[in-house]
C-alpha cells in the first residue's frame, strides 16, 4: 500500500496558545476529548526542539524582539503537523522513527529559522507517530507574515514538493500524494472530527429528552430541553461554520464511503479501515442535522435569537 509523507500547516491568530501547549506538551493527566492518546506511552514522546518556557511568552518575546505591530487577526504562530501513512511506521525501530522525525524537523528548521521555533515534539502515544512543530512566522527581515512564509495554494504545493523531495532521498519508499490544488480537497483538522464525535454524543442525550417531552407542552420539560440546547446549539452552529470551507472534501469522503465499503469486503478491510473510519465519521454530520431538524420551530427561533444577542454582547 502507498506510503505518503505528510506535511500540514494550521495558522493561529490572536488567541492564546495555552490549549495547544497543554496538548502538545502533554500537561494533562487525562485527555477525555482525545481517546487516541495512551498516556502510559507518553514517556516515549520526545522533542526535536524543547520549548524555552510557556508558548505564549515565547511568541510575545519573538514578536517584540522583531518590533512587529500586530492586529487581532494577525497570525501569531503556526502549528505544523508532520507524519507519514501508518504503514510506513510498521516494523520500524524507535531509532529509525526518531531519525525520520529528526530529518523532517531539520527541513522545517532550515525553512523557518531555529530562532522562531516554539517547540517541536514527537508524539509516540497516539495511533500514528507524528511531529508537531510550532513556530512564529517571522520573515528574514523581521516581519510577522505567515502569508509570505507559507503562501497561497500554489506555494503550499511547492512546500509539499520540496518536503517530499527532501524526505524521499533518505526514505525512497515514500510517495507524493495528489496535490490539493488538483483535487480541490483540504485537510480536515483532527479537532473537527473530535468535535463531531462530542457533539454527536450530546445530540443523543438531547434526542432522549425530545422523545420524553414530546411537543414541549410542559413548561418544566421545556426549560429542561432549553438548558441542554442552549449549551449544544451555539457549539453546533460554530462547528457548522468551520466545516463550510471543507465541504468539497466532506462531499468526496461521503461519496467514496460506499465504494470503500465494497472494497473492504473484497479482502482490503485492513488497508482501507482508516479511510472508511474517516468517511463514516463524516456521516455523523447527517445525524447532527437530524437532531436540529427535530427541534420545534419556536424553540429553534429562541435559540437563534439568544445566540445573536450573545454575539452582539461580546
Amino acid at each position: 500500500m502507498a506510503q505518503y509523507a505528510i506535511l500540514r500547516f494550521e495558522k493561529h491568530k490572536g488567541t492564546p496558545a495555552r490549549a495547544l501547549e497543554s496538548h502538545h506538551e502533554r500537561q494533562k493527566e487525562k485527555y477525555a476529548s482525545n481517546p487516541d492518546i495512551d498516556t502510559s506511552r507518553s514517556k516515549y514522546n520526545f522533542h526535536i526542539v524543547k520549548p524555552e518556557g510557556r508558548y505564549y511568552h515565547f511568541i510575545q518575546k519573538r514578536i517584540e524582539e522583531a518590533g512587529c505591530r500586530t492586529r487581532k487577526d494577525s497570525t501569531r504562530f503556526v502549528d505544523t503537523l508532520i507524519t507519514a501513512s501508518p504503514e510506513f511506521f510498521k516494523g520500524k525501530s524507535p531509532k529509525t522513527v526518531q531519525a525520520f522525525f529528526q530529518r523532517a524537523g531539520d527541513f522545517l528548521i532550515d525553512r523557518v529559522g531555529r530562532e522562531n521555533i516554539i517547540s517541536a515534539v514527537v508524539h509516540m502515544d497516539e495511533k500514528t507517530p507524528h511531529l508537531h512543530l510550532t513556530f512564529v512566522p517571522l520573515t528574514e527581515d523581521n516581519r510577522l507574515c505567515a502569508k509570505e512564509i507559507i503562501g497561497n495554494r500554489k506555494n503550499l504545493t511547492k512546500w509539499q514538493d520540496d518536503f517530499f523531495a527532501y524526505m524521499v532521498e533518505k526514505y525512497p519508499d515514500l510517495e507524493r500524494g495528489e496535490s490539493a490544488s488538483k483535487t480541490g480537497r483540504k485537510h480536515i483538522p483532527t479537532r473537527l472530527f473530535k468535535q463531531a464525535v462530542n457533539l454527536s454524543k450530546e445530540a443523543r442525550q438531547i434526542e432522549k429528552v425530545l422523545d420524553e417531552i414530546g411537543t414541549f407542552n410542559s413548561s418544566k420539560k421545556k426549560a429542561e430541553a432549553l438548558a441542554l440546547l442552549k449549551k449544544w446549539f451555539p457549539q453546533m452552529e460554530n462547528f457548522s461554520g468551520q466545516l463550510k470551507k471543507y465541504q468539497v472534501t466532506i462531499d468526496d469522503l461521503l461519496a467514496e464511503n460506499t465504494k470503500l465499503e465494497e472494497r473492504a469486503k473484497a479482502s482490503e478491510k485492513g488497508k482501507m479501515s482508516n479511510t472508511i473510519e474517516r468517511a463514516k465519521l463524516e456521516s455523523e454530520l447527517n445525524e447532527l442535522q437530524r437532531v436540529i431538524d427535530r427541534i420545534p420551530p419556536d424553540v429553534l427561533a429562541q435559540l437563534k435569537q439568544e445566540a445573536k444577542h450573545h454575539h452582539r454582547g461580546r
